[in-house]
């Protein structure tokens, strides 16, 4: 299987790198600087220049693309439009780093975690720049897309467990009453969607044991 990982560098990016690797994936990092992964197959480019030509052969295609600034919040938007553009009618799948503020909190699915008492009012403008790129995903039928959001808790330096429980479009709880996942585990789910593809066209969801 090939796989590209776009904005590689990142905390997420970096883990989902190591764990394919360690798979034994073909791997490609895709950076706009000097790599940072433990991949060997590198694109120095920066993902609003990748071209059609750029991602084709590859099976999977990984966005993990952040941004957090008020300037940047609307491009996690318009790379997603980007990717989804060029990857529109192949067979290349294309599975994202989402977020947990879109998470529903209720059956009917009309409370979300971004908007409950709870809620950091810091992170509420990147819950709703995030949760309107997930909209406009949806409206993708020419894209064989997956988006992959994480416990409330996402711990970039969380331990790695091997085990994680996967949840749909509602905020899934562990045994604990907890919502929390490291990005180590994260990137374990993500590489078994890799590898599997049961979700397509689908947002899940995933949390530790």
């Amino acid at each position: 299987m090939k796989l590209a990982v776009v904005c590689a560098n990142g905390k997420a990016g970096q883990k989902i790198v190591k764990e394919a690797v360690e798979r034994g994936l073909d791997v490609t990092a895709v950076v706009r600087e000097e790599n940072r992964t433990v991949a060997q197959k590198v694109l120095q480019k920066d993902l609003f220049d990748l071209t059609r030509d750029d991602l084709s052969g590859f099976d999977v295609v990984v966005d993990a693309f952040g941004a957090w600034t008020e300037e940047t919040l609307p491009q996690h938007s318009t790379s997603l439009q980007h990717l989804c553009d060029i990857l529109s009618g192949t067979d290349t799948r294309l599975l994202v780093v989402g977020g947990a503020g879109s998470l529903y909190t209720n059956p009917e699915h009309t409370a979300c975690v971004a908007e409950g008492p709870g809620f950091p009012d810091t992170f509420k403008p990147l819950a709703a720049a995030m949760a309107k790129a997930l909209g406009e995903l949806r409206t993708r039928t020419d894209v064989k897309w997956t988006y992959i959001s994480p416990a409330g808790d996402f711990q970039a330096e969380g331990a790695r467990t091997g085990k994680y429980i996967l949840g749909g479009e509602e905020l899934t709880l562990n045994a604990k009453g907890e919502s929390v996942i490291s990005y180590a585990d994260y990137a374990i789910a993500m590489v078994d969607e890799a590898t599997q593809g049961n979700h397509i066209q689908q947002r899940i969801s995933v949390v530790e044991e």
